[in-house]
């Protein structure tokens, strides 16, 4: 797999009642900063040499402005485009195929709110994404040959293009994206992730640990990782963030630290309107749509623009849409558009040193979605099901509110969100152990201390809670108390809680067979331990007949005897529904892996491969889906091997000793930039099952210094 500039136009809707709104786009006011003409002076980079920058500034807009150069040294070319098509512009920059995507931005306000949300900012914040654009014209303007020529049009940056990318993003890709509101709304473009918090009473050295794992694809795009240090006056935190944010979303400093899975929220509500008389039925009335004239540009092949105009229509609840076929006409309201601090909150939670200064940046409540799970060197954890969820007054179940409601009424149409104290939380648990791998909120410690009774319906799903976070509680409940050691040793295993939990039966039911193909299946099978490691011969057989078994994503539990139920839920779904046709589905995954794979026993690393540019390495770890907590998921067969689509991404583990202790690693490298030595150069440490030393210090990060930016 090479790792070239692919950019995932992953987008969504917002509502936006418009009332009489302008024919056409005003035009974005910059809003003047408090910044000083030189918030970078004194600051400098140190690259160590995994390609991590650390940034030390004398001010906070300084190091906010070293971040923003760091991020266009690493990863430039996804970087300007990503912050183009979040103004936009991306069809008139790049052509048609980015018209669809222009369309739904604008259609749903996002370049006007964008400058809005940068108006209602601090003045210090403001200051902040200002310096951060600086910082990325300032790499471009010295480095214009390293960057692709295609994105240099979209310079220069400012703040407020920051801004709308973390609103596009945030609103649009993980809340509302086009496919999830108007087309599935199964769709999840916000990937998956592992969490683990340990407090002290479940800790061998009495200090509480850490891990942040989130998982998503490995492609370069909207959703690439960037690790980094920022050091400034009020901040010191290691950790990682998305590319094109100037803040961290995953990390930690001397005293507390913090990480992000997804979860269930439900943020936005798509109503299906009822046509009447060239406008929509509320309430016994037929209302007009209000309406606006929308354009946007779209370059030619000879290089030309032409301007595309739309009328957007307006409904009470929001924008209006036709679905994919014109079988439905819907509005959309998306929570949280009131609420434009989502950079703030996450500064602040880097900024906290203290539980009570950390809960004092949740409760403003702008993160839309992710549950928050925490540790500090106090030894208090939590897990938060965070996020902007509407109060729904007539209630209703999760799945309600997951598809198109009738928007004839305005019984369904909420007006106010929950408050943090409304959210679930399990704050310093008797079990000394928060985790959570997706799954909702109920199961967040065991034993259980979350009745789902307790809350509307609608919060989230009861279950059924997936094999992934059935392995995250038993790891995390094998002994009574945890080593450092221990706690990474139990985050590298590769065993699948699915073969565990069916093989048995499954061996037992073929165990007589005359059957050539069964008799090797259940030798092979017999032989394997359950692990997805480079040198396993059973797991491909497995994983081919866990498809078949469970299909859908290994998701379906028609096959089983019995099904998940939250009274038993580390222990099913299980057992064999049907022996006999469980071993007929082995015959054909005898059939189905020599086809893909040409054996049966063919060792899961040879075709499995971390392969990126000329490193190409055995691989490990599998679906999540099968109970594997080390998360790999793995592409198509193409050229003899497949590769990560998806999976470990950033990863770190700490342990609030003194000094602390801290490991980690970004699976394919710190930089996405063609040529650079750091597009793979952390992949022997996921192939070796290992992490590298993460460097806190600056004496450490000096013993390793690859090199030096000053400003």
């Amino acid at each position: 797999m090479t790792r070239n500039l692919i950019t995932i136009a992953l987008l969504g809707t917002a509502a936006l009642t418009l009332g009489a709104a302008s024919s056409a786009r005003a035009p974005v006011k910059h809003v003047p900063t408090a910044a000083s003409a030189t918030p970078q002076a004194g600051a400098e980079i140190l690259w160590d040499s995994f390609g991590v920058p650390h940034i030390y500034a004398k001010t906070e807009a300084g190091g906010f402005y070293g971040f923003g150069y760091a991020q266009a040294q690493a990863h430039g070319d996804i970087l300007l485009h990503m912050l183009g098509e979040a103004r936009g512009r991306a069809a008139e920059y790049w052509g048609d195929k980015f018209a669809k995507q222009d369309r739904w931005l604008i259609a749903n306000g996002v370049p006007e709110r964008s400058a809005q949300w940068f108006a209602q900012q601090t003045p210090q914040m403001r200051a902040d994404l200002d310096a951060f654009a600086a910082g990325i014209n300032a790499y471009a303007k010295a480095n214009p040959g390293k960057l692709a020529p295609e994105v240099l049009q979209v310079l220069p940056i400012r703040g407020v293009d920051i801004m709308a990318h973390a609103h596009r993003l945030m609103n649009y890709v993980y809340i509302a994206s086009d496919q999830r509101v108007l087309v599935d709304a199964a769709t999840n473009n916000a990937g998956g992730s592992n969490a683990w918090a340990v407090a002290p009473s479940r800790s061998a050295s009495g200090n509480a640990m850490l891990l942040a794992n989130p998982h998503l694809p490995w492609a370069p795009s909207i959703l690439t990782y960037f690790e980094a240090q920022i050091t400034a006056p009020g901040l010191s935190l290691y950790g990682a963030t998305q590319v094109g944010l100037p803040v961290l979303r995953f990390g930690f400093n001397n005293n507390l630290g913090f990480t992000n899975t997804v979860n269930t929220i439900q943020g936005y509500t798509s109503y299906k309107l009822t046509l009447a008389e060239g406008g929509y039925v509320f309430d016994g009335k037929t209302l007009p749509f209000t309406t606006a004239q929308k354009s946007f540009k779209v370059r030619q092949s000879d290089g030309s623009l032409k301007t595309e105009t739309f009328t957007q229509r307006y409904a009470v609840q929001g924008p209006v849409f036709d679905l994919p076929g014109g079988k439905d006409t819907v509005a959309l309201k998306v929570a949280g558009l009131d609420r434009p601090g989502v950079l703030q909150q996450y500064l602040d939670m880097g900024k906290a040193q203290d539980w009570a200064h950390f809960e004092k940046a949740l409760k403003t409540l702008q993160v839309p979605m992710f549950n928050i799970v925490y540790a500090d060197r106090a030894g208090h954890i939590l897990y938060l099901d965070n996020g902007i969820l509407p109060v729904h007054k007539q209630g209703g179940s999760y799945a309600d509110w997951v598809k198109p409601v009738a928007g004839d009424t305005s019984s369904t149409l909420w007006k106010d969100v929950h408050s943090y104290d409304d959210l679930p939380k399990v704050l310093d648990p008797a079990s000394g152990f928060v985790q959570n791998a997706n799954d909702p909120p109920w199961l967040a410690t065991y034993p259980r201390v979350l009745d789902p009774k307790k809350w509307p319906s609608y919060v989230s799903t009861i279950g059924p809670m997936s094999q992934r976070a059935q392995m995250s509680v038993k790891l995390l409940n094998e002994t009574p108390k945890l080593s450092f050691d221990d706690f990474v040793a139990r985050k590298l295993t590769t065993r699948a809680l699915m073969a565990d939990r069916m093989l048995p039966e499954l061996l037992a039911a073929g165990k007589d067979s005359t059957d050539p193909d069964i008799q090797a299946a259940v030798a092979v099978l017999s032989a394997w331990d359950h692990q997805d490691n480079a040198d396993s011969r059973g797991a491909l057989l497995f994983e081919t007949w866990a498809l078949l078994f469970s299909p859908g994503n290994f998701t379906s539990q028609a096959n089983y005897a019995v099904k998940w139920t939250l009274d038993d839920p580390l222990e099913t779904p299980r057992g064999l529904k049907d022996p006999a046709a469980a071993v007929a589905m082995l015959k054909q995954a005898v059939a189905k892996t020599k086809q893909l794979y040409g054996a049966i026993d063919r060792p899961f690393g040879d075709v499995s491969r971390f392969h990126i540019g000329g490193v190409n390495l055995p691989g490990n770890g599998g679906f999540g889906n099968t109970g594997v907590f080390r998360t790999i998921t793995w592409g198509p067969m193409k050229d003899g091997e497949r590769t990560p689509q998806h999976g470990e991404t950033w990863v770190s583990m700490i342990e609030f000793s003194t000094p602390m202790k801290a490991v980690g690693m970004m699976s394919y490298g710190n930089s996405s930039q063609p040529g650079s030595p750091h597009n793979a150069d952390q992949l022997k440490f996921l192939n070796a099952k290992t992490f590298r030393t993460l460097w806190i210090e600056r004496k450490d990060v000096e013993a390793h210094l690859e090199a030096t930016t000053k400003f």
